[in-house]
C-alpha cells in the first residue's frame, strides 16, 4: 500500500471549480464554502445546528469538510505566533 493514504472517499462530495464561488472549495451542489462549515464548527456550532440552518446539508456532507480540512493541513500549515 505505501506510505500514502487513501483519499477519503468523502472528498467526492467537495467540489473545487473556477466558476463557483471564485474556485472556493465548496460542498458539491451547493455555494456552501468548505471554510464556512469548519468555522462554524471552530467557533462552537454543533452539526445538528448548522443542519438546521443549511437543511440542503448533511451530516457526511459537515464530515466531507472536516475531511477536506484534515487533508489540506496534510499540505500546508498556517504559522501561529508564539
Amino acid at each position: 500500500m505505501g506510505n500514502k493514504l487513501k483519499m477519503s472517499p468523502l472528498l467526492q462530495r467537495i467540489s473545487v471549480d473556477p466558476n463557483i464561488c471564485f474556485g472556493k472549495p465548496c460542498i458539491r451542489g451547493t455555494r456552501i464554502w468548505v471554510s464556512l462549515i469548519l468555522d462554524f464548527l471552530a467557533n462552537g456550532m454543533s452539526a445538528e445546528e448548522i443542519l438546521e440552518e443549511y437543511p440542503q446539508l448533511t451530516k457526511e456532507s459537515i464530515r466531507a469538510a472536516i475531511a477536506y480540512g484534515a487533508e489540506m493541513s496534510r499540505e500546508r500549515y498556517v504559522e501561529i505566533a508564539k
